[in-house]
């Protein structure tokens, strides 16, 4: 057995992938805030120099740096209280230096990535399948809450992640590389025609185009064959969640409802990826 191999048994991949995930978790939760930021500033510098003004002058900002802080009192993160889950539990939720309250968010962005990386691994075992699984994962978990929140689904994202499934789908970790083209491109276009039609018919738009990306990259990882069941599940999750999201803010029906529905194609994706087949067999025997 190689210096490695040990990683590669059951009872311990798994649980490996579990602790690199919730590390992965923490580094989503500075994508989560930050990317938005970052994109902000850019159209702001595009619409100056579009006008002819100077570029607003804003301190740097990126994914690396500067060192993450309070936003209330300004106080630098330390690495001791940077550990995943247990710096935030130890700190009862509470910045160490103000007593500001911090958002239950970030404890669970960290669990979900590390659960996610644990069951791809037990799922899909030491495979390129597990990689990739844990990589949608990861990639759907940042795309979910960045549109919950602003509405955005970054092509620094999207895009990156279609190359991603194409590359995952090379030997067919999940399904033949053709079927894994077919599938980008259905799933962009299902969207397209979607979002066409009902603007036709409405004159307002129903949906973003990063939804289309996204849906591209699912089909890029899943393949053509899974997309309908992906569409199904989003949509009912989607009016599930959208109808108590309505009724929570408002009381009542608001026909004017930002309906955001990455987070609902992140949710159909997921179970389509982990459960899909097992889905489609129970289906097709019913039938």
């Amino acid at each position: 057995m190689s210096s490695f191999g040990w990683l590669a048994q059951p009872a311990v991949l798994p649980w490996f992938a579990f602790g690199f995930g919730l590390c992965i978790g923490s580094f989503l939760n500075v994508v989560i805030h930050r990317l938005p930021k970052m994109m902000e500033r850019e159209w702001r510098a595009e619409c100056a120099e579009l006008a002819g003004q100077p570029a607003p002058q804003e301190p740097p900002l990126s994914l690396v740096s500067p060192r993450s802080r309070c936003p209330s009192c300004g106080h630098a993160i330390t690495a001791i209280e940077n550990i995943p889950l247990i710096s935030w539990a130890v700190l009862r939720g509470k910045c160490s230096s103000c007593g500001t309250k911090i958002s239950a968010r970030y404890p669970l962005v960290e669990f979900l990535a590390g659960v996610g990386a644990a069951y791809s691994a037990w799922r899909f075992g030491p495979t390129a399948a597990a990689l990739g699984g844990a990589l949608f994962v990861w990639f759907t978990i940042a795309l979910a809450f960045i549109d919950q929140e602003t509405g955005l689904l970054p092509d620094d994202l999207t895009l990156p992640l279609v190359w991603v499934g194409l590359l995952v789908n090379l030997r067919g970790a999940f399904v033949p590389l053709p079927e894994a083209v077919m599938g980008a491109v259905a799933g962009y276009l299902v969207l397209w025609l979607v979002y066409w039609g009902f603007k036709l018919v409405t004159g307002k738009e129903g949906m973003g185009y990063g939804d289309f990306k996204m849906n591209a990259a699912v089909g890029a990882f899943l393949g053509w064959k899974m997309l309908p069941l992906v569409i199904l599940l989003s949509s009912l999750v989607g009016l599930a969640f959208g109808a108590l999201q309505m009724f929570a803010a408002r009381g009542k029906w608001d026909a004017g409802f930002k309906f955001h529905f990455g987070p609902y194609i992140a949710i159909a994706a997921l179970v389509a990826l982990f459960w899909g087949e097992p889905i489609l067999r129970w289906y097709l025997n019913q039938l």
